[in-house]
């Protein structure tokens, strides 16, 4: 339906709310940090603010972006996130600043690229870093902290590259208890979002945790471990280090490091980052379908619209297939540019984010 290019360089998903498409962008440096809003009918620019300006500058890999963390929308403000750069509220219909943080520290030493998300009268965002690994609660409406719990977490080496994260919380409520659920490096932690007491720890091993937890039928999933414990299922009761007695399941193979899972009728689909698309009952682990389904790396997460799955890759290159117990690919497309970021769905269109164009894709 339309395309419009954005500059500079962001891997963060599009987010919608109402008429208007939020996401951000940053130089390729990183020395200035813009948020980007479009009329989500026409694709014309509504705001374009530079929210931060950076003198300095701290490494970047090159596979990642220092526009990486989605942002959080509800009506009236969009949360935008910068990781240790820093963090804005901004009012959605003036485009004006509410609020803005700079003062919370975290190298992120490959750039940051956990998302903050919103509970209630809180924004919760984790800062995995090679030096400091924390998780904090900001008060949406003020910006101020009400509370900040460091992660505590045994992980077995001094090098921070191994403590290093980039999740996003998951809140969740069972059993009458809510909860935040944020993967790390090495364990998951449940916190209680209103003071940020730990409830449960779970140890899987691993680094780079980016996929975020999905919660159905009493079972947490969890994708940031390592060798066996790639991806657990989590009974999110009980307290303290529940690792031996909480994980029902656990799977390795063809586990994605980078685009989150999808939960579509008491199965679990997922795309790993090298084009093998997998089934999975959701309450057993067991593998109903496993497949080469596309070429190319996959690191956005897939989407899923009608009985379908849309998965797009870092190539431009992408396939659409069927949700059920047999593997079908309905299609394969093309784009003139690779995919990062996420797809965002608002009734019978998709917006798309490349590496340099947004698109609006309507059902026919």
């Amino acid at each position: 339906k339309w395309k419009v290019p954005i500059r500079g360089k962001g891997w963060a998903s599009p987010v919608i709310f109402g008429e208007q498409l939020w996401t951000i962008t940053a130089t390729v440096d990183g020395s200035k940090m813009w948020a980007l809003c479009f009329d989500k009918e026409s694709g014309k620019t509504i705001h374009d603010i530079l929210v931060f300006e950076n003198e300095e500058v701290r490494f970047c890999h090159p596979t990642n972006s220092y526009a990486s963390c989605t942002p959080a929308i509800e009506d009236g403000t969009v949360y935008v996130h910068f990781g240790s750069y820093g963090t804005a509220a901004i009012d959605t219909k003036t485009g004006k600043k509410k609020w803005e943080r700079r003062d919370l520290d975290c190298d992120h030493w490959r750039g940051p690229a956990s998302s903050p998300v919103i509970d209630g009268d809180r924004l919760i965002v984790s800062y995995d870093g090679f030096d400091v690994q924390y998780v904090v609660a900001f008060d949406k409406k003020s910006g101020e902290t009400i509370w900040k719990k460091d992660r505590g977490i045994d992980y077995g080496t001094d090098n921070g590259d191994r403590k290093k994260a980039y999740s996003t919380a998951t809140v969740i409520e069972h059993k009458g208890r809510r909860q935040a659920i944020v993967p790390s490096a090495m364990e998951t932690i449940s916190y209680n979002p209103s003071n940020g007491d730990v409830l449960w720890r779970v140890r899987h091993g691993g680094m780079n945790a980016a996929c975020r937890p999905l919660f159905h039928n009493g079972l947490v999933y969890i994708t940031g471990g390592d060798g066996a414990r790639a991806m657990v299922a989590v009974s999110p009761e009980g307290s303290g280090d529940i690792t031996n007695s909480a994980i029902k399941w656990e799977f390795s193979k063809s586990v994605p490091r980078r685009a989150s899972q999808l939960l579509v009728d008491g199965r679990l689909y997922m795309m790993n980052d090298q084009g093998v698309a997998s089934c999975l009952n959701a309450d057993t682990g067991e593998i109903v379908w496993q497949q080469r389904a596309g070429t190319g790396e996959f690191r956005s997460s897939p989407v899923y619209a009608n009985g379908l799955i849309y998965c797009f890759s870092v190539d431009g290159s992408g396939v659409i297939l069927k949700t059920g117990s047999t593997f079908e690919k309905v299609a394969s497309f093309k784009f003139d540019s690779g995919f990062q970021a996420s797809p965002a769905i608002s009734g019978n269109k998709m917006f798309l984010r490349s590496i340099t164009d947004l698109y609006c894709v309507e059902a026919e």
